[in-house]
């Protein structure tokens, strides 16, 4: 399973939800590191990883019922309903680099960060290690990752996360969908 093919610059950007012209910054930003990582003309497989049983770690599954419920390209891995989470996230990549011939991988999972940095999206040009942000180790996922950061980070992470406002995490949610769903539309209309 080949992670990524281009040895290039790990480079991160930061988006703000609350910011309404930024979700189509993000959404160009995702368009254009899709093309610039030789991505366009791949099956687009988005990841969404995290679980309902924590309400901080429910923003990966809630971005995949968003784009679910919107008409896209996308392949989508991960749900309210059939989650991707630490205890099936290896069967999952396995069933994604068998069913697919080289694919395109968007990992969105949500994170701890810093006091300034809570509330925002990140955007990665690489892969991302779902759960280090509660000292789980798991194999890295994406060729692109999607983070929003819904708490802090420290030594109870595990608890921060279920002490993270719905409201906050679907607002995320939402805003990274609409990103994602913008770039779709993007790319697979004729230019």
């Amino acid at each position: 399973m080949n992670i990524s093919k281009k040895q290039t610059k790990r480079k991160t950007e930061y988006f703000d939800p609350s910011r309404s012209h930024t979700c189509k910054a993000l959404g160009d930003k995702i368009i254009e590191m899709i093309y610039e990582m030789d991505g366009a003309s791949k099956d687009i497989i988005v990841i969404c990883i995290g679980t309902d049983r924590a309400t901080g770690d429910a923003l990966g599954p809630l971005v995949g019922d968003y784009i679910l419920a919107h008409n896209t390209t996308y392949q989508v891995a991960g749900t309210l309903q059939y989650p991707v989470h630490a205890l099936n996230i290896k069967d999952t990549i396995e069933h994604i680099y068998a069913d697919f011939d080289n694919p395109f991988v968007i990992a969105v999972d949500a994170s701890l960060g810093m006091s300034k940095d809570m509330g925002l999206v990140t955007l990665t040009n690489s892969h991302l290690f779902p759960g280090k942000g509660v000292n789980k180790k798991l194999p890295a996922i994406g060729d692109m990752s999607i983070t929003g950061i819904v708490n802090l980070s420290g030594h109870t992470g595990a608890n921060l996360l279920q002490n993270t406002r719905l409201y906050t995490v679907k607002q995320m949610a939402e805003y990274i969908g609409k990103a994602l769903i913008y770039a779709d539309h993007h790319l697979s209309s004729p230019l």
